[in-house]
């Protein structure tokens, strides 16, 4: 397994060992032991998405209860973008962004103070995600996918959006008593 840390700080890409044969491969995606060696939260809720080409969702976050994120693609491809939105951090504001697949089997984890999206690349993807809090309704925000501040290169054009994804407010737009504080992650 390979851990490479992004530039924000907590993010980091994971390239787990993969085992080829004649029949196909085997990828062990997740083994709390080892994971828990880098990543401290624990994880108590796990989401499977099927989205088709050209779909965006994000940028999601909760406020008061957040969540980290163990994201893994099964099949398809996704553009993948993690933005730090914690009030104080020296990076607040900016973005990384992975290419995840069912062929290159990368994973990236988002810890608790991002906002996570990601748009269809592919024909379609497959993705599982882990989460270190369950999903709540009433703590759900997003920030609008275009928020010209944040200039994320989204690699495709017209892309299919929910309404209440496009209704998201910009960044800046958002209370600071929704945002969570950097140095204040459990």
């Amino acid at each position: 397994m390979n851990i490479i840390p992004c530039a924000l700080s907590g993010l980091l890409i994971i390239e787990p060992d993969v085992f080829p044969d004649e029949r196909g491969y085997f990828v062990e995606l997740y083994r709390s032991e080892r994971y828990h060696s880098f990543i401290p939260e624990l994880f108590v809720q796990d989401n499977h998405s099927f989205s088709r080409r050209k779909v965006l969702r994000g940028l999601h976050f909760q406020t008061g209860s957040p969540q980290g994120k163990l994201v893994t693609v099964l099949s398809g491809e996704i553009f993948d973008v993690a933005v730090d939105i914690r009030r104080g951090s020296p990076t607040f504001g900016e973005y990384e962004t992975a290419t995840l697949s069912g062929d290159n089997h990368r994973q990236i984890y988002i810890p608790e103070g991002f906002a996570h999206g990601f748009c269809v690349t592919g024909e379609s993807a497959l993705v599982v995600y882990k989460c270190t809090s369950p999903y709540n309704p009433a703590a759900e925000r997003g920030i609008r996918w275009d928020d010209p501040s944040l200039g994320i290169p989204w690699p495709v054009e017209a892309p299919v959006i929910s309404g209440r994804d496009r209704a998201f407010p910009a960044l800046g737009d958002i209370p600071d008593d929704e945002l969570p504080v950097y140095g204040a992650e459990v």
